[in-house]
């Protein structure tokens, strides 16, 4: 059997997952002040998307590091074809891994233990990751025009609804934060949001990273390993 991971193929299986589990997240902060559900075992803290390292978590971290391994096969296209840029494609790659550890982990968390703010900035870690995503979207502007137009406004359409989610939906989540809390139905919609956004950035850019790769003349394939020959077979084959 070989199977060819195209994009008509991919769509459900990224999506339906993606639906799942958004459905799941939201279902159980409504459920959670209406049936007065345990917070710190159970079934919300499984499924809620407000906590770490449940079902949405390593979803989305599965989700970012397939991301990575797909860009490192673009890094390689790029690379044989002796064309620019695969060092950018490369850091893309390593850029991806290293957040799908994040997840995780949630190592920029940290970042916002440094300096206390309030209001919007609540959680501060947004200041150091806004000048990342600055930096490095500087940086990446050769790397962009070198694109073909419709390829640079899916990437920038696809980067800007996940950044939208993971650093620009910190800003009311932060608000909100100090003014009631998060242990609340008002702080699991606004995370469920942000959340949401994330993983619609990653599919999207997924699926027309796939489609970008299609276009270079590489493409996902599952090939099951030859069967072994019978002895039956090789006698019919035998002269």
């Amino acid at each position: 059997m070989d199977v060819v991971l195209s994009k008509s193929r991919l769509r459900p299986l990224l999506f339906v997952p993606m639906g799942l589990v958004v459905l799941a997240g939201v279902l159980v902060e409504v459920l959670k002040p209406l049936y007065d559900l345990p917070s710190r075992s159970g079934i919300v803290p499984f499924l809620s998307m407000s906590y770490e390292g449940n079902v949405p978590t390593f979803y989305t971290a599965a989700l970012l590091g397939f991301t990575s391994l797909l860009l490192a096969l673009a890094a390689a296209a790029t690379k044989r074809a002796g064309e620019r840029f695969a060092a950018h494609w490369w850091g893309l790659s390593a850029g991806f891994a290293y957040i799908a550890v994040d997840e995780v982990f949630s190592f920029h968390e940290m970042a916002g233990t440094f300096v206390q703010l309030s209001g919007v900035l609540y959680f501060s870690w947004v200041i150091p990751a806004a000048v990342v995503v600055l930096l490095v979207g500087l940086a990446y502007i050769p790397f962009l025009r070198a694109l073909p137009l419709k390829t640079r406004i899916r990437f920038l359409v696809a980067g800007a609804i996940y950044v939208g989610g993971a650093v620009g939906m910190e800003l009311p989540l932060g608000y909100w934060t100090e003014q009631n809390g998060m242990h609340n139905l008002g702080y699991g919609l606004i995370d469920a949001v942000e959340e949401s956004l994330e993983m619609l950035g990653i599919n999207l850019f997924v699926l027309w990273l796939v489609d970008h790769l299609a276009a270079k003349g590489v493409t996902l394939r599952f090939d099951s390993p030859a069967p072994e020959p019978t002895p039956e077979a090789e006698a019919a084959d035998a002269p």
